[in-house]
């Protein structure tokens, strides 16, 4: 990729409820104190699990995603002349959830209230809506095809989801996510919105500030089972050699991994195969955690929250606490960063996506 076209962050924001805006994700995420705690928005009397990591005072998805969006355009300076022309990617549920718009006509809501250009994507595709989103976002930028693109995601915690994933047993029953720990029972679901711009360096405005780059990004599908993660981790490994390959470099120049790592058996397991397969014997060496441990897994909008945390992690040089953390499986291998946050100088990490029907993501991103 020409360096005139890499993609850049110049505004974030992000909600959980490790606290509203992108630096309480990061300093959540370095406490390593989950925020998990009994669910008051809907009755959970016939479910097995009763908690996930909620917001008290969360208001309504599109009043969530106006004020993300909104927050996100101003973190990064653009004008009302500005916005309009960008096009919005958007990352939601595509199913029933509440009383809520469709997706296709919340993103046309979105563009309206925020002033953007009316050019709108929609994805549905589970837990790497918003990883292909920011994939794609990127993509047009490395083309040349626009200057900036917001990308958009959001998913607060509902009956239907919490209903399906604890009829499934899939939902931790001792309220704690442990990735890659032993012992370990399951996810739990939490609240995310979070929004960013993306701009070509090539344009890049006058005083504006890149947070972070994306270097890299990667997508492969293994179709090895409906629910179940290829135990070989190939697809997952293959995402994250495209994401290296496009980005021009070696599994050494990785640093950090934000793991998709849900705190499931068989997925974590087969995430940490991936990543001795994609990054060889550097896979024992690379500093790994989940943050999903702190905030819980926000599905559609699961891959920008990620991101977010770790570009901020890059950016200050402390990457985030596994929390839960029990003791080792010897089915993942991997340097998990326990107990307490761990300082750094990388310059790239990984922030890695995978859900249901096999898909699979890999974001690279550069330090600014």
């Amino acid at each position: 990729m020409a360096e005139s076209r890499v993609a850049q962050l110049t505004g974030v924001h992000a909600v959980s409820a490790l606290g509203r805006g992108a630096e309480a994700q990061l300093a959540g995420a370095l406490a390593g104190v989950p925020a998990f705690g009994a669910v008051r928005r809907f009755d959970t009397a016939a479910r097995r699990v009763t908690v996930a990591a909620t917001l008290p005072d969360v208001g309504a998805l599109p009043d969530e995603l106006t004020a993300a969006v909104d927050a996100a355009c101003h973190a990064a300076g653009l004008t009302a002349a500005q916005r309009v022309g960008c096009p919005l990617l958007l990352a939601v549920h595509g199913g029933p959830a509440g009383p809520g718009p469709a997706p296709g006509a919340l993103a046309g809501q979105l563009t309206a209230r925020c002033g953007l250009s009316g050019h709108t994507r929609v994805y549905t595709s589970a837990c790497v809506s918003a990883s292909t989103a920011v994939a794609d976002a990127a993509t047009l930028i490395a083309r040349g095809d626009v200057d900036r693109v917001v990308v958009a995601a959001g998913y607060l915690v509902e009956s239907d989801q919490f209903a399906l994933f604890d009829a499934g047993r899939a939902l931790a029953v001792d309220g704690a996510v442990r990735p890659f720990s032993a012992h370990r029972r399951g996810l739990l679901l939490g609240d995310g919105v979070a929004a960013v711009v993306l701009e070509s360096s090539a344009g890049r405005r006058h005083g504006t500030e890149s947070l972070a780059t994306v270097a890299g990004w990667g997508r492969a599908g293994d179709a090895f089972h409906p629910c179940q993660p290829d135990p070989t981790g190939a697809g997952l490994a293959r995402a994250v050699d495209a994401a290296l390959r496009r980005a021009g470099l070696p599994p050494q120049a990785v640093g950090y991994v934000n793991a998709n790592a849900t705190g499931t058996p068989q997925s974590d397991a087969a995430e940490a195969a991936a990543l001795r397969r994609a990054l060889g014997g550097h896979a024992a060496q690379v500093p790994v955690s989940s943050t999903k441990s702190v905030h819980g897994h926000a599905l559609e909008a699961s891959g920008l929250l990620e991101l977010v945390v770790t570009a901020f992690a890059l950016r200050d040089g402390d990457l985030p606490v596994n929390a839960g953390w029990l003791a080792p499986d010897e089915a993942c291998p991997l340097d998990v960063i326990t107990d307490q946050p761990r300082r750094t100088t990388a310059t790239h990490a990984l922030t890695l996506n995978a859900a249901f029907g096999g898909a699979n993501t890999a974001l690279l991103v550069g330090a600014p």
